[in-house]
């Protein structure tokens, strides 16, 4: 009874330990979901910041693409309107924003470097040491389980041996007991009982050293061996827990960092749009579109009745008119010289420079000498307004039409034109420099070949010497031209000559056709006038006793100066002949039949053609207007 008492005793223990190691077991087994689970989270976390990375990248390059979109194209003419505070903050904002952009690759670049990276490699450590620890976890359960297994092949053959012993026992009692066996069967009985005896003895003593092995490597196992192992994996995965938490935090200082330099960039911005200046802008515009021209004065009244009343009168002047045709005439020669330039004959080519423009067979016919009527001047001076403007609006149109402006720039306003010139000189200054010191380069490896002949020929470098040397002159007579243009401009210097503007091949396909045009507008292939021509003389009425009152009238006042381009032989009567580059007087300007009539003292004046003078109108004289 005492042995069945033990092997029951032995056997709940062993129950015990069994779901013990069960419990552990199926702990052990969540540790591994648990572990793997952080595992697949950690990952997920540099899958979030590599796409945070690419989405900075993105943000970055469209921010660039747009700061760049509306950057103002080199050599066009959007950089020009960077001349405003409120174009120049526009162009500070793109700026910004451009280095706006460079900190977020910053950002991207240290999450890349700080976190993508760095947990990468460390979820490959993780992912090795966890794989350690519960190999090393199975190894301990798979050597407890054999622990087991050999304890329950000893208890089952202590409890195979006891039971053994106690039928041996019981079969020696029964033979023993019965008077019919012989002795030999009863010691035979005996001796059997014996031997299952030692057998059991001798299976306790296995079983019970078998057991105190188990217990021991059960004890080993379960409060040395598997708690170390649980120990690592805690501290595996709290180093898990830690540096996802540092991170998240680098992930926070990598934005910070750059917030400083981004508010640096808004605070620039703000600087820049606070810059804007609303005066100094209109300013700009005020200086960009000034024209320099002065405003036109008050528009005289024009009494189109005294002609009707000089008609009705009885006085001589209505008598030598005759029987009243020449009102008629007035009105259509009135009407004609408003508007001289309605009939577009081809202008013919400007007079040479070399032959004498005298020798022009088709030239303007001279005038006669003579005192006009009353009437005739004083319908001379109300259409003679109308032929100017019209004269500088032809000008004007066939400059649009022949394409790019002279080289003088004389097509735009005074203002304007002084910046241009401007502009243009400094141009060519800046271009006599770099000349220079290329010149100063070639003339100092000049002085090397020379010291050292085995560098190079000095020779070699002369040709180019001399190239820079005629190129920095025509660029310093191109700077001497500009800067006259530019004098004259200012006000410093008089007018410049129409031989000089003639300078310029393009002028002489603008202007000088125009002139010519305006001289020679009204004239026939044979050089005789039209039929207008013809009307405008038939107006003239011979001089009558009316007209001689005005004999001994004061000489005109003058009205300007001008400057002879050519020489003109004034070989008719009524014109005068003047020399190249002589200075004349101006007493009559123009009136649209290509004459001007000049002085060149008091006693001698007369017409010269106005293609072979350059006038100055002064700005204060009567009946002198400027137009634009």
């Amino acid at each position: 009874m005492g042995k069945s008492k033990t092997s029951d005793g032995v056997s709940s223990g062993l129950e015990g330990t069994a779901r013990f190691q069960s419990c552990v077991q199926d702990q052990f087994d969540n540790l591994e979901k648990h572990t793997q689970w952080g595992i697949d989270v950690l990952e997920k976390y540099i899958k979030f910041v590599k796409e945070r990375t690419e989405i900075e990248l993105s943000y970055a390059k469209q921010l660039r693409n747009l700061s760049k979109k509306y950057q103002p194209k080199k050599n066009s003419k959007e950089e020009e309107e960077y001349r405003y505070t409120s174009t120049r903050a526009f162009l500070a904002t793109l700026n910004e924003m451009n280095d706006y952009a460079g900190q977020h690759e910053v950002i991207s670049e240290n999450m890349t470097s700080l976190i993508t990276g760095e947990l990468t490699r460390y979820v490959q450590e993780l992912k090795q040491e966890r794989k350690s620890h519960f190999h090393d976890g199975r190894k301990a359960q798979q050597h407890i389980e054999t622990c087991w297994k050999q304890l329950e092949a000893s208890k089952r053959r202590f409890e195979r041996d006891c039971k053994e012993a106690d039928r041996a026992q019981q079969y020696f009692e029964k033979m023993d007991a019965d008077i019919n066996v012989t002795k030999a069967d009863v010691e035979k009985a005996r001796q059997q009982a014996q031997l299952r005896h030692q057998m059991a003895e001798d299976s306790k003593a296995e079983y019970s050293s078998t057991l105190q092995k188990f217990n021991s490597e059960q004890h080993d196992h379960y409060y040395t061996h598997i708690p170390n192992i649980f120990q690592k994996i805690q501290e595996m995965e709290e180093r898990r827990i830690v540096r996802i938490g540092e991170s998240m935090k680098t992930f926070a200082e990598v934005d910070r960092q750059v917030i400083p330099i981004i508010g640096k960039c808004l605070d620039e911005i703000t600087k820049a749009a606070e810059s804007i200046d609303h005066k100094n802008d209109s300013q700009l515009v005020i200086e960009a579109f000034k024209s320099g021209f002065e405003p036109p004065g008050d528009i005289d009244f024009e009494d189109f009745t005294q002609p009707m009343k000089r008609t009705i009168s009885e006085s001589s002047l209505s008598n030598s008119r005759g029987d009243g045709k020449s009102e008629p005439k007035f009105g259509g020669k009135s009407k004609g010289k408003l508007w001289p330039f309605i009939k577009k004959n081809k202008p013919p080519p400007p007079p040479p420079a070399s032959a004498s423009p005298s020798a022009v067979p088709n030239g303007p016919q001279s005038p006669k000498q003579q005192k006009e009527p009353l009437s005739h001047r004083f319908n001379e001076f109300m259409t003679s307004k109308p032929k100017i403007h019209c004269f500088r609006s032809l000008k004007r149109g066939l400059s649009l039409k022949l394409g790019a402006g002279p080289e003088d720039f004389s097509n735009l306003p005074p203002e304007q034109r002084r910046k241009k010139l401007q502009q243009k000189v400094d141009e060519l200054n800046k271009d006599i420099q770099k000349e220079m010191d290329q010149r100063d380069a070639l003339t100092k490896m000049k002085d090397v070949y020379i010291k050292n002949p085995q560098m190079g020929d000095a020779a070699s470098v002369d040709h180019r010497l001399a190239e820079l040397g005629q190129n920095i002159e025509k660029l310093r007579i191109e700077v001497q031209k500009f800067e006259g243009w530019l004098a004259e401009v200012e006000g410093r210097l008089p007018p410049r000559t129409e031989q000089a503007r003639r300078q310029s091949g393009l002028y002489e396909a603008q202007n000088t056709s125009a002139v010519n045009s305006c001289a020679q507008d009204r004239e026939s292939p044979d050089g005789s006038y039209t039929e207008e021509q013809s009307q405008e003389t038939e107006m003239k009425v011979p001089a009558t006793d009316f007209d001689d009152e005005f004999d001994d009238e004061e000489p005109l006042p003058t009205i300007g100066t001008c400057k002879a381009l050519y020489t003109f032989e004034g070989q008719n009567e009524g014109t005068i002949s003047v020399a190249e580059g002589e200075m004349l007087y101006v007493i009559e300007e123009d009136k649209g039949d290509g004459w001007t009539r000049i002085r060149r003292n008091e006693d001698e004046e007369g017409y010269v053609p106005t293609s072979y003078v350059e006038v100055y109108l002064d700005k204060n004289a009567k009946g002198a207007m400027t137009y634009i």
